[in-house]
């Protein structure tokens, strides 16, 4: 990330020299928006996509462990907690001595964006913020077309256009009964994102970055920062809600 002279985050530029679609004004006056950085298990590639995406609309600040308090949260309107490497065990290290934290930003109506570590932060068995769906991984669901944890694309049915979104173990969300909206399905019609009241989840990576397909196999799955205007809608819909 790079600000400008007034200290606003301004859009960065990828290894290809372009940019993503903006419509924002430059004139204005921008709420501020925390991404949570904890490499690798909430990572630098997946923190940089999020600021890409939303710079335009966001003044935008990366976070750590020691800024998880009230009296600097307060100051933002949407934390939000990127994917990375890691495991179930990663939590307890990471974010559990701070959830109650997270959950009082929540109670003051803030907002809450988790992308595939994050969006399975907000399950039962970590931050435990949601009434009647549960995050669980994609591979191990009936009818899954992804057995495996590696690096690939899955099929996003968004909104009701199919697009090829960068994936690696992301979660779906099971339902239990909730009330939410569903805004993404993967090949399998389980829900890819969801909304539900101030948490917004994705378990495929619409953050993801032209770097990120420098394999072989995923450079004609290239998205164009197509994905990242996805992501910037949803956060204007997460916001609204």
């Amino acid at each position: 990330m790079r600000r400008s002279s007034n200290g606003r985050a301004v859009p960065l530029q990828g290894t290809d020299g372009g940019s993503i679609p903006s419509g924002g004004a430059i004139n204005r006056v921008m709420k501020k928006l925390s991404v949570f950085l904890n490499h690798p298990q909430c990572s630098v590639q997946s923190a940089h996509g999020i600021i890409r995406a939303l710079s335009d609309d966001w003044e935008i600040d990366c976070i750590e462990r020691h800024h998880l308090r009230d009296s600097i949260l307060k100051k933002y309107e949407v934390l939000a907690v990127p994917g990375g490497l890691g495991d179930s065990d990663t939590w307890h290290n990471i974010m559990e001595p701070f959830k109650d934290t997270v959950l009082n930003f929540l109670a003051r109506n803030k907002k809450y964006l988790g992308i595939c570590m994050g969006a399975y932060w907000a399950g039962s068995y970590y931050l435990n913020a949601l009434q009647g769906v549960e995050p669980v991984q994609y591979i191990k669901r009936p009818r899954s077309e992804i057995k495996r944890s590696f690096g690939t694309v899955a099929e996003i049915d968004w909104l009701g256009e199919t697009e090829s979104m960068y994936f690696y173990d992301g979660c779906t969300f099971e339902d239990q009964g909730g009330d939410y909206n569903i805004v993404a399905r993967y090949a399998n019609k389980d829900p890819a994102a969801i909304i539900q009241n101030n948490i917004g989840l994705i378990g495929p990576h619409p953050e993801s970055d032209i770097y990120w397909y420098a394999k072989g196999y995923l450079k004609p799955h290239w998205h164009e920062y197509r994905h990242h205007l996805l992501l910037r809608n949803f956060v204007q819909q997460l916001v609204k809600n």
